[in-house]
């Protein structure tokens, strides 16, 4: 007998339909004898029409907590339809909130973090024989108030109780039957992996790559829990997401696009110690997560700061530099918006001269022009205009894997 995780996302639970096809995925393993716990996301559309009805009330500076509460409803239908329709063919189920499944998180309303998992509740629900669901996305602070973990929040929720519970394997089910070296609703060629190390993984994840959330790949690394990324709609294996694989001979994993990202420039700042510190001190007390960061060589006196952020956290970007404008003095701020963000990974890329020529060379053939440039061991990663992102991705890719 085997612990089972599962996480069915939005277009998994869309409609009566294919709640019911999950059920018999999830009642299929509790057959076999496993024990099973099942994380759900809101069904479809429901995050993106609730978020609507909160901008009709209130289209304003809405209360982060009281968009927890609201945003945190869509689990609790997801996991009470999907609990009725098991309870239809005839299996021992309970639904559980975030905080009856023991997530405690911080307070940091809207993109919390998971301080602990409290397992009692889920370990007395499995002796009974039951088959859990658990709402993802959410938990509960020290105030008991509803938090919820941000976009993706689901599968950092799974990894999580997988963790807790020690599961033998933690499925993530998608709309793509497992991870591609690019997206293949966009990209011709694209392939399916058998496998990806953790470190590729989370590098894509926080590239763009929308299969899996990076906080729970950065979790599961953590924690050694294996994943396995598959469909809910085709029964053929996924993709497993370990520490170690044996594809290593393959240069180029993925590559990946993301424009919900902005460019901001400060322009003339006193090029003195320290400066650069009182910038990103402030972002960083702003929450606001920093991407590729550029200094120019000081000339006359002053240098430049350029760095990206992602587009949600531009306001909170803003307030951050307008606090330190009297501290530090500078000459202009300037912000784009028409961005991308391509980028290619593999662990490969390492031990392997001409990685960067090539994928250069195929955006120069394509008449592409690069903005800025970021490389890691793993991965390298370039900005361009945000209308060349797909023909960027589409190059690149058949560059490596044409």
């Amino acid at each position: 007998m085997a612990l089972v995780v599962k996480k069915f996302g939005g277009s998994s639970v869309a409609n009566a339909e294919r709640v019911f096809n999950v059920a018999r995925i999830i009642t299929e393993d509790y057959k076999k004898g496993n024990d099973v716990v099942v994380v759900v996301s809101a069904q479809g559309d429901t995050t993106d029409d609730l978020i609507e009805k909160a901008v009709e009330i209130n289209p304003g500076n809405r209360s982060k907590r009281e968009m927890d509460m609201l945003l945190a409803a869509g689990e609790q239908i997801s996991i009470a339809l999907l609990a009725m329709a098991i309870e239809k063919l005839g299996f021992p189920v309970v639904s559980l909130l975030g905080w009856q499944a023991g997530f405690v998180t911080d307070s940091k309303y809207s993109v919390a973090r998971i301080k602990n998992v409290n397992p009692e509740r889920l370990r007395n629900e499995l002796d009974k024989r039951s088959i859990v669901i658990v709402a993802g996305f959410q938990g509960v602070n020290k105030y008991d108030d509803v938090t919820t973990l941000g976009r993706g929040g689901s599968d950092t929720s799974a990894v999580a109780i997988a963790a807790t519970l020690k599961a033998d394997l933690c499925q993530i089910y998608t709309d793509v039957d497992g991870v591609y070296t690019a997206d293949p609703r966009k990209i011709k060629g694209a392939k399916k992996l058998d496998e990806i190390t953790y470190d590729e993984m989370l590098e894509l994840a926080t590239l763009g790559a929308q299969v899996l959330n990076n906080r729970s790949v950065e979790m599961a690394k953590k924690y050694n829990v294996e994943l396995e990324v598959l469909s809910s709609l085709e029964q053929k294996p996924g993709t497993i997401v370990k520490e170690v694989t044996s594809m290593e001979k393959m240069l180029v994993k993925g590559v990946a696009c993301d424009t919900d990202i902005i460019i901001v420039s400060i322009i003339g700042l006193k090029d003195a110690p320290g400066i650069a510190f009182k910038v990103f001190n402030q972002l960083s007390r702003k929450n606001v997560n920093v991407d590729i960061i550029l200094q120019s060589v000081g000339r006359h006196g002053t240098k430049d700061i350029t760095f990206t952020v992602p587009k949600g956290q531009k306001a909170e970007t803003l307030e951050a530099i307008e606090n330190i404008r009297p501290l530090i003095a500078f000459d202009d701020l300037v912000i784009k918006d028409t961005v991308g963000k391509v980028s290619i990974v593999g662990a490969g890329m390492e031990t392997h001269p001409g990685v960067a020529s090539k994928m250069f060379e195929a955006l120069s053939d394509a008449n592409i022009n690069i903005q800025m440039i970021s490389t890691s061991e793993i991965k390298i990663s370039v900005l361009i205009d945000a209308v060349d992102c797909q023909k960027a991705v589409q190059v690149v890719h058949d560059a490596f894997h044409g």
